[in-house]
């Protein structure tokens, strides 16, 4: 047998008979779990408290460049596109706290069973939500 025949392994793609690889397997084996929309959702609002929290910045330098450029911050962020990215802020941050609460308790060794992980999947999604309507119901009140 040459060294050219034998050379000819299955690691060449372009042979008649390769098989074409599969390119993502993992989209059609994996369904959509609480848990799993709770992780992903967990990094989401992990990056979007990067934006949120500039915005707080950006009001507080305006607060402390003057009055004029307070003026125009507090103007927009108390406008209705301001008051729902801030409520959106409010979400983001209690998701994210919930979040961070689920993975310490995971860490530690305890809730980590695939049904009360389920459960406490779906308790980060209730508690983000009351905890912002609660916030915003308390920040209104007391307004």
């Amino acid at each position: 047998m040459s060294s050219t025949s034998s050379s000819a392994g299955a690691g060449q793609a372009g042979t008649k008979n390769a098989r074409p690889r599969p390119l993502s397997p993992h989209l059609s084996v994996y369904r959509f779990i609480p848990t799993m929309v709770a992780s992903i959702l967990h990094r989401a609002t992990g990056a979007a408290l990067y934006f949120g929290t500039l915005l707080i910045a950006w009001w507080l330098v305006a607060a402390a460049a003057g009055p004029g450029a307070f003026a125009w911050a507090n103007g927009f962020l108390s406008s209705w596109f301001g008051l729902l990215i801030l409520f959106g802020y409010t979400w983001v941050l209690m998701h994210h706290m919930l979040g961070g609460v689920r993975h310490f308790l995971w860490d530690i060794g305890l809730f980590d069973s695939k049904p009360v992980s389920t459960r406490l999947a779906y308790a980060t999604f209730v508690g983000s939500a009351g905890l912002t309507v609660l916030i915003w119901l308390i920040a209104l009140i007391a307004r």
